[in-house]
């Protein structure tokens, strides 16, 4: 059965909490051809090291935590293994995504990144997280910036 909610548009990505995120990408790329050269990222705001890329059509985030008290690294901790912590959910309007999930009774989680709460800038759209997890995996929505919008965003670090 189709969702009706008009705010989702798709799945922006999913990310992955995983131990090293090198030997996670050896693996995707020795079962599933994801290139062996992918770039692993360190992103020095949020203390993560990630491996971005596309399969099927969708953004796989493989994200190590750098510190032991790190996001991912607690997650992995909590549960006792490596998983899914979270989709992002591409909508059109942030405010009305957020608008409608509180409606049916969400509440807002803090981005671990930025320490805020509610929709705030990162390096691709406008992004906020519900602290309501659907089957163990976190809720995130993003509103993809426009090309006007990102050039004004460029003055902002992000993660």
């Amino acid at each position: 059965m189709k969702s009706d909610n008009p705010n989702v548009r798709g799945i922006k990505h999913m990310a992955f909490a995983v131990r090293d995120a090198a030997q996670a990408l050896g693996t995707y790329a020795r079962f599933l051809h994801v290139p062996t050269d992918t770039a692993i990222e360190f992103y020095p705001k949020s203390k993560n090291r990630v491996a971005l890329f596309y399969l099927g059509g969708i953004e796989y985030q493989l994200c190590e935590s750098t510190e032991p008290d790190g996001r991912f690294a607690k997650w992995i901790d909590e549960r006792g293994a490596e998983g899914l912590h979270h989709i992002c959910y591409e909508v059109d309007d942030i405010d009305a995504a957020l608008a409608h999930a509180q409606e049916q009774g969400a509440t807002l989680r803090i981005c671990q990144a930025c320490q805020v709460v509610g929709s705030h800038p990162h390096p691709e759209g406008w992004v906020a997280f519900l602290d309501d997890e659907a089957g163990g995996i976190e809720i995130e929505f993003m509103q993809v910036y426009t090309a006007e919008q990102l050039k004004e965003y460029e003055a902002y670090k992000g993660i």
